[in-house]
């Protein structure tokens, strides 16, 4: 999975969806954006239907500095799953229990420029670059501690492999460790095969 910083492409002719199932069996329906054939393995670049979520809270690292960390804990997300679903609730935001990734589904808010995007990421801290490029949508308490909402500033893809049958799977944490080294060379490919 990785942002890019290739705009979406709203307006083509003929999309081919996919439906990726995470190990819990929640599915995140796609769109298949390019694909391409390495090693005689078929590659796809997907990008969710509905806009990716992040959710965000802060850890006291001393008395003076909070660092942003990704909420990624399933007993976490469950805890305060119904909150974050009110308060996205009165954007006309649904939040989703989607597979890979949180989604909301409705019609994101007018977002700042660049410069201001981050305003609600402040911190001191090194990981602050980490989470530049994500824009806020709302913030909320559960039980004292402050949590953030956010969306990618870029589109969301993800990297995916097609199996015998031509259907689009995740691709495990071994199989993208394999990978590692040749996504340079494959996010290029897929993106030249977006571009055209």
């Amino acid at each position: 999975m990785f942002p890019s910083k290739f705009p979406q492409d709203n307006e083509r002719s003929e999309e081919t969806y996919v439906t990726l199932t995470d190990e819990q069996g929640r599915s995140l329906v796609c769109t298949l954006q390019s694909s391409i054939q390495l090693e005689d393995q078929e590659y796809g670049l997907l990008l969710p239907v509905d806009a990716p979520i992040e959710i965000l809270t802060w850890n006291d690292e001393d008395d003076d500095d909070e660092s942003a960390v990704p909420v990624e804990s399933e007993a976490e997300i469950n805890r305060i799953f119904k909150t974050a679903k009110a308060v996205l609730a009165e954007q006309n935001l649904d939040l989703k229990r989607t597979g890979i990734t949180l989604t909301v589904e409705g019609e994101l808010p007018e977002f700042p420029d660049e410069e201001e995007s981050n305003a609600n990421l402040d911190s001191s801290q090194p990981d602050e670059q980490e989470f530049e490029e994500l824009l806020w949508l709302a913030s909320f308490y559960h039980e004292e501690q402050e949590y953030g909402i956010y969306t990618p500033a870029e589109p969301f893809f993800i990297l995916a492999k097609a199996n015998e049958q031509g259907e689009y799977q995740q691709l495990t944490p071994e199989e993208f460790k394999l990978l590692e080294p040749l996504l340079p060379m494959i996010e290029d490919q897929l993106f030249d095969a977006l571009e055209e």
